[in-house]
């Protein structure tokens, strides 16, 4: 067998081209782009300059071990209980088809197999990776680290890095940082992706900023990190995985672990291409449901809080269809004892005193009124004063002897637990058989912070993190299987458990908690860069901005809203009947174009710093175009010029097409539209506008 075996697996528009090294037992990056890109020297061989370092530690490696690679960052670190870490291994035989690919390597001393997995996903330029790790000695196997895979990226002037930044309600911040050299690392510990920082990274060559670009993102809502290493021969590796709770995982003999998947895009077409390649592939992860329309919602939370009570719920509900809404969903405080957040959580039973009549009533009155009905549940949290902790003391995570902290006034149930999964199935199983409930939406609101299981010891090996996830996946399976016809929405007090596993499992997410609509743009800018519109939840509320506290006409909150799925939040029963008049004809015209927002390839055209930004959105048959504009009034309101208007450039037309605007019936050429733009004269009270293009 050569050294030189390589294989190459075709995406839709990408080739993807892997090697047996020359220098030694591991596989290395040949080549990563357009299609033939793997014809030619590989622009990747920097392994043969190795002054004080292994040429493990300067192979482009897809995976390595602490052992081979000593220095610069191994991907694996393995070793037996009372023996010395690392890992030796010998290549063992490769598995490849047209769209997958299996390379084994083993090291029969310490015992452990290793699998690096790859996989294409069809209609997609996405390439899946992952590890499995076996046991195949007699002792187990400790491993302090456990990458999914490493990706090598060639640049030639340095790395430009993008990722995602915030905190609580400051979600998705689009943020940049060039690295020459050294190590970048972002993660979680929280049990969760986190607010923080997204499971996802770009990296571009830093000599153009419409560099073709590269990214990663990890498929996996517990505990992560990814990190870039520029390492000192001008390579940039990025390593990506998940992070154990107790810093270790055992594993027993015979046994098997997998990692999370990474999936790895590459666009020619910068970071603007590179978001396109993550919608398709998130299209792709809804299957079947995303031809299922995603309804308007009103959710009655910022009108009511815990205030809610079912003639005042069936107000809002009213006034909701009267507009357009398809959907209401009634959020926290509708089950017993839930007049605040100090109690209740564990007691999924509808409180009798806010519904007198009933809830299965309530339920039957709102679907009257021609809406879906929908709820929000919170099923990994529990309150101390419920009846479920008192029952259950040892379903909360916690560590023996030590104080349980409360956050939210609340603890966190051990979802890894099959009795916990058991009783949040069954819980689930009751609302969902027991009422006409169309739409759930789970929330997550607090972390874990003592997090350990009573009565365990060190003999029982946990792994909190993983078999919490599974928990969660569990449960989640079970809904789409057990309810197809109920929609999922995931939250975790706004954006804190948004990746590609969840999205796969859920029908939309909730970006932020933050629905101000200057501070929610920048929010819905960077969650647009790594996930598709048609995940997007976006309400319209009163809220003021907490960042940016600038007014914003209600043309401004509908329009940033319908960027992706719609809802409404506000109190409209505090709203007046020309507001009614104005927000029922906005949902009118989100309806006649949800379906291309939905499903058509969306460009993002400025940003939130610039005077005028949007979306543009381009139907699967290039018959539409549906361009939402927003004026930020970064200029105070007032046009670039005196007397002209702002303009926006659009992207992707056909230069020799006519394209008509179906509001003014103006018409314009795809060269004038993407040489000159839309014009947009804005003012203080016209701020936003939703054109819809048809190509003639």
């Amino acid at each position: 067998m050569t050294s030189y075996q390589r294989w190459t697996l075709r995406t839709e528009h990408t080739s993807y081209t892997v090697r047996l090294s020359p220098d030694g037992p591991w596989a290395e990056l040949d080549a990563w782009g357009p299609h033939g890109v793997e014809t030619g020297p590989s622009a990747l061989d920097w392994s043969h300059r190795t002054h004080f370092v292994t040429r493990a530690d300067a192979a482009p490696a897809e995976y390595l071990p602490h052992g081979l690679r000593p220095f610069n960052g191994a991907d694996l670190v393995a070793s037996r209980p009372g023996h010395e870490r690392g890992v030796w291994w010998t290549f063992g035989g490769a598995e490849a088809d047209e769209n997958s690919l299996r390379l084994t390597f083993t090291d029969d001393v310490l015992g452990l197999r290793t699998v690096l997995c790859y996989a294409t996903v069809p209609g997609t330029d996405v390439l899946h990776r992952w590890t499995e790790l076996t046991c195949t000695g007699s002792e187990e196997l400790r491993l302090d680290r456990l990458d999914s895979a490493a990706v090598n990226v060639p640049v030639t002037a340095g790395a430009r890095l993008t990722y995602l930044t915030g905190q609580w309600s400051q979600e998705f911040q689009h943020t940049q940082l060039d690295l020459h050299r050294g190590t970048f690392s972002i993660g979680s510990t929280q049990g969760a992706p986190g607010h923080a920082y997204a499971p996802w990274l770009a990296v571009q060559d830093l000599t153009t900023d419409d560099a073709p670009a590269y990214g990663v993102a990890l498929e996996w809502p517990g505990n992560w990190h990814i990190t870039a290493e520029a390492e000192p021969g001008g390579a940039v590796r990025v390593r990506a995985g998940r992070v154990p709770h107790e810093g270790s995982v055992f594993l027993a003999p015979g046994d098997t672990l997998t990692t999370p998947r990474l999936a790895c895009a590459f666009s020619p077409d910068g970071l603007d291409g590179l978001s396109r390649v993550w919608h398709r592939y998130e299209r792709r992860l809804a299957g079947d449901r995303l031809h299922r329309t995603r309804k308007v919602l009103y959710n009655s939370w910022e009108a009511t809080g815990f205030d809610v009570e079912a003639a005042q719920q069936l107000e809002l509900a009213k006034a909701a269809a009267d507009i357009g809404a398809e959907l209401f969903v009634v959020d926290d405080g509708w089950f017993t004892g839930r007049t605040d957040d100090t109690a209740g959580l564990g007691d999924w039973y509808p409180d009798p005193a806010a519904f007198p009549q009933g809830f299965g009533q309530f339920v039957d009155d709102v679907r009257a009124l021609g809406l879906d009905f929908g709820l929000w549940v919170e099923p990994e949290a529990v309150s101390p004063g419920s009846r479920l902790y008192a029952e259950h003391p040892e379903w909360a995570y916690r560590i023996d002897d030590r104080p349980a902290r409360l956050v939210r006034n609340q603890l966190l149930l051990d979802l890894g637990r099959p009795d916990v999964q058991e009783f949040v199935l069954a819980t689930l199983d009751r609302l969902l058989t027991g009422y006409g409930i169309d739409y759930l939406k789970w929330d997550m609101n607090r972390p874990p912070t003592e997090r350990g299981r009573p009565g365990a010891g060190p003999a029982d090996r946990l792994d909190l993190d993983a078999e919490h996830v599974h928990g969660y996946l569990r449960v989640l399976d079970h809904l789409r299987s057990a309810h197809p016809h109920v929609t999922i929405e995931g939250c975790a007090g706004g954006g804190g458990r948004i990746e590609h596993a969840t999205i796969a499992r859920t029908d939309v997410v909730w970006p932020s908690d933050n629905t101000a609509p200057l501070d929610r743009l920048g929010i819905q800018y960077g969650f647009l860069h790594a996930h598709a519109p048609h995940v997007m939840s976006s309400w319209v509320t009163d809220a003021p901005g907490v960042f940016d506290p600038r007014l914003r006409s209600l043309a401004f909150r509908f329009v940033t809203a319908m960027c992706g799925v719609l809802g409404i939040g506000a109190d409209l029963r505090a709203w007046t009947p020309d507001q009614r008049a104005e927000a029922a004809r906005w949902i009118a015209r989100y309806k006649e174009v949800r379906d291309v927002i939905h499903h058509g390839e969306a460009r993002l055209l400025g940003s939130p710093q610039d005077a005028t930004c949007g979306v543009q959105y381009d139907a699967p048959d290039g018959h539409r175009t549906v361009v939402a504009a927003l004026g930020t009034g970064r200029l105070d309101g007032a046009p670039l010029v005196p007397g002209r208007p702002s303009r926006l450039r659009l992207r992707g037309l056909d230069p020799a097409a006519t394209y008509r605007d179906l509001a003014t019936t103006t018409t314009y050429t795809g060269a004038h539209l993407l040489h000159y733009g839309l014009p947009f004269a804005w003012r203080a009270d016209h701020d936003a506008e939703l054109v819809v293009l048809t190509r003639q």
